[in-house]
């Protein structure tokens, strides 16, 4: 028995789904924890994982590929991606994750969708860590993951009976 968490044990786990707009504050508050994520593709190989930094504004991930990447070209043949973020686990009671399920798109320099991109990604403190001129932004595509689908895990949300697993999904 866990004396410090005893709901821990409880068996089988709880199953009441979270409201899908606490659900979506919950994803939200883990997307802007972090900075790195793991982004999956399907290569001509089999799958292709790889930890990229990155900025979310709600659900919608921005980040920079980098150009001529195998996975660039995994995701021209299919655009179809898991992108993976998760927050520091010390054991059961703090894991915390979420697998976001989506086309990724590619937004091109000089369009709307990339001027609002290079307005969320933190491109000046990327140019300072490399040394880059910090008056010349950079003009290379810009990665926009926005997911149908989200599953995400939390086990400290057992506490209040709900499900550690929980669905969100762009369409209801």
């Amino acid at each position: 028995m866990s004396a410090a968490n005893p709901w821990l044990e409880e068996w089988p786990w709880p199953d009441k789904k979270m409201h899908r707009d606490a659900l979506y504050a919950r994803i939200e508050h883990l997307l802007v924890m972090a900075n790195i994520g793991v982004l999956a593709t399907t290569g001509k190989n089999g799958p292709i994982a790889s930890p990229v930094e990155y900025t979310a504004e709600g659900l919608t991930i921005f980040l920079y590929p980098q150009p001529g990447s195998p996975k660039l070209a995994a995701i021209e043949r299919d655009p179809r991606v898991c992108f993976a973020v998760h927050a520091a686990v010390g054991n059961w009671v703090s894991c915390r994750g979420a697998q976001l399920f989506g086309p990724a798109q590619m937004l091109q320099p000089g369009t709307p969708e990339w001027a609002h991109g290079m307005a969320v990604l933190p491109w000046e403190a990327n140019a300072a860590e490399l040394g880059r001129d910090l008056q010349q932004p950079p003009t290379d595509p810009i990665m926009k993951i926005e997911p149908d689908r989200v599953v995400y895990t939390e086990h400290w949300i057992r506490r209040d009976g709900f499900s550690p697993r929980q669905i969100w999904r762009r369409k209801p």
